[in-house]
């Protein structure tokens, strides 16, 4: 979960361009709190490509990310985004 400036900030496109160019699968969705929830999956260099790519773009103001490893989503073959 992503934390700081988040919404009305073009995150979940960002995202999903993010993780469309670097063939990760999953989805990204706004939370009522204000805060944005992304499940990504995808080789490890990729998911670590990702959050650096996330982390620099400068439209965004991440304060805080909580990570945390999920079961992997078998057959999920896209990132989407959600809501």
């Amino acid at each position: 979960m992503f934390s700081g400036k988040v919404q009305h900030v073009g995150f979940r496109y960002t995202a999903l361009y993010l993780a469309r160019s670097l063939y990760l699968t999953g989805w990204v969705r706004n939370l009522p709190d204000g805060r944005v929830e992304v499940e990504v999956q995808g080789k490890t260099s990729c998911l670590r490509q990702f959050l650096i790519r996330l982390k620099s773009q400068p439209h965004l103001h991440i304060e805080s990310a909580d990570l945390s490893v999920v079961e992997e989503v078998r057959f999920d073959r896209h990132f989407r985004v959600l809501n």
